[in-house]
């Protein structure tokens, strides 16, 4: 029983991460129905801004709060800027065109991104301070870390956080009608435009804290990273319902409990046949997606 516990404790973690992203690409699904495939490079661009902030404040001898709490800001504010930048240049001259070129230019994006990144950095891991200590607490010999409460935590908080934003407040109801209907909203006097890039900032942001969080978590990251990831993360998405947010912080989740399982019942090898057989099982039943409903209304 313990062996199971602690592989829930391992999946929550690896879910939240997943989570966060999922919460991106959901965002910009349902204000403009794009899927955004360069938005797992986004998450490998916040950890490397993460890390060369952290590096570029060692030398400050910085409280170790003060630093952590800076190296975010940086690569939050840094990342949603970069991701407002690619959809005005790449993504907001497109929306009109057939939907299979913005589908090239998001490949694109994805390719530039991670070769920028390779060029700067090079093709080589590159380790986080272990600023994370393993301290915790070991329940029914379950153990777990200050460091997974946290991640778990925030994850929570900002997905609520985000729901709240996009239900209860007056620019989340603009990008609500915008998700309904663009000419209707633009009618109506809100700032298409806008909206749209507001879209991307948040998912942008939202990326940039996952890299952070899991460069700490687990120290080395790599060029590479954010493809893989960013492929799981989507596939989270679209299995809790895309356009959904519950749906997608559920998604995120219920795919890190299937990689933990996987991995630990059977073989890491065998991993991804978990993942994506669970979620074409899933799309068989239920095209839509575990909480699908609503995507068409609601965001």
């Amino acid at each position: 029983m313990s062996t199971f516990l602690q592989y829930v404790v391992e999946g929550l973690t690896i879910g939240s991460f997943y989570a966060l992203v999922a919460l991106g690409y959901t965002m910009v699904y349902g204000i403009i129905r794009l899927i955004n495939f360069a938005h797992g490079d986004l998450f490998m661009v916040g950890a490397f801004i993460g890390w060369t902030s952290l590096a570029a404040l060692a030398s400050a001898h910085l409280p170790l709060a003060l630093a952590l709490a800076a190296a975010f800001a940086v690569s939050m504010v840094a990342t949603g800027g970069l991701g407002v930048a690619i959809a005005r240049v790449a993504y907001q001259p497109l929306l009109r065109a057939p939907r299979l070129s913005i589908l090239i230019t998001a490949l694109g994006i994805s390719l530039a991104l991670e070769n920028a990144v390779l060029l700067i950095y090079g093709a080589g891991f590159r380790t986080y301070p272990h600023l994370l200590t393993h301290a915790g607490l070991n329940l029914l010999d379950v153990q777990i870390t200050f460091a997974q409460i946290g991640i778990v935590a925030v994850s929570f908080t900002l997905m609520l956080g985000l729901y709240f934003f996009v239900h209860h407040t007056f620019l989340g109801t603009a990008m609500r009608a915008l998700a309904i209907d663009q000419d209707a909203a633009r009618l109506m006097g809100i700032d298409v435009e806008r909206m749209i890039q507001l879209t991307f900032f948040i998912g942008s942001v939202l990326a940039a804290v996952a890299g952070v969080m899991e460069g700490l978590f687990y120290t080395q990251i790599n060029f590479f990273m954010g493809f893989v990831l960013g492929l799981r993360a989507f596939t989270a998405a679209v299995l809790g319902g895309i356009g959904n947010i519950p749906g997608a912080m559920a998604g995120g989740l219920l795919i890190g409990l299937l990689e933990a399982f996987g991995a630990g019942y059977v073989s890491s090898q065998w991993t991804d046949v978990f993942v994506f057989g669970v979620l074409i099982a899933v799309l068989v039943v239920k095209p839509t997606g575990l909480f699908g409903e609503r995507v068409v209304e609601r965001m």
